[in-house]
């Protein structure tokens, strides 16, 4: 029976994307990112909070966890069941990895909102997709100065931008539109403090006029 496949798959995926990266950087500078800045331990935070290298260690770290999970875990457990399709397990890699990230048991799961590491995903599974996301991402970041503006209306684009790139592929649409609604749900408390006017909106340093 296929089920076993499924499971292990899907264990291997949980584990890998609950490691938490930016938990763990922080950690190493005797910081708990949890009570620093939005509390999340993202990319995000850490870039608020660590600065720009360790930002970006966590946000690649994090894309590398859904990469590794789709292109390798999967594949790999696809060896040991036979009749089982690789295309099938990958998916459920995809969602297990993110849930790992986003509900980290070693942290009584509570994780991050799984944006970078759902990134690592599509790169595998629909990279067309996440190539016309990203653009979006940009735009309404460049407009509006949130981050949370740009992932949100990304996340809501995701299925379409994933029904036309593949085809009209069913299948991975309906995957795409859940991780995306998965994503808005995680932004919950972002969208909360938009709707406050509390959001915290990233400010662009101006270069100093030269004498």
């Amino acid at each position: 029976m296929p089920i076993p496949g499924y499971i292990l798959t899907a264990l291997v995926a949980y584990l890998l994307g609950s490691i938490p990266t930016g938990f763990l950087v922080a950690k190493a500078r005797g910081i708990d990112i949890r009570t620093t800045g939005s509390g999340n331990i993202g990319a995000t935070n850490a870039f608020r909070i660590l600065g720009k290298r360790a930002g970006v260690f966590v946000l690649l770290v994090d894309a590398l966890k859904g990469w590794v999970a789709v292109q390798v875990a999967a594949p790999f457990v696809a060896h040991f069941f036979e009749g089982v399709p690789v295309e099938h397990l990958r998916i459920a890699a995809g969602v297990a990895v993110i849930l790992g990230h986003n509900y980290t048991c070693w942290l009584h799961f509570k994780g991050g909102k799984g944006i970078a590491t759902s990134a690592g995903v599509l790169v595998a599974l629909v990279p067309w997709a996440l190539f016309i996301i990203l653009g979006v991402w940009g735009i309404f970041f460049l407009i509006t100065r949130y981050v949370s503006v740009g992932s949100i209306v990304a996340a809501f684009g995701l299925p379409f931008a994933t029904w036309f790139t593949t085809g009209h592929d069913i299948g991975l649409t309906v995957v795409t539109a859940v991780l995306g609604a998965l994503a808005i749900f995680k932004h919950r408390r972002n969208i909360q403090r938009l709707l406050d006017g509390t959001e915290n909106r990233i400010q662009f340093k101006k270069r100093e006029a030269l004498p």
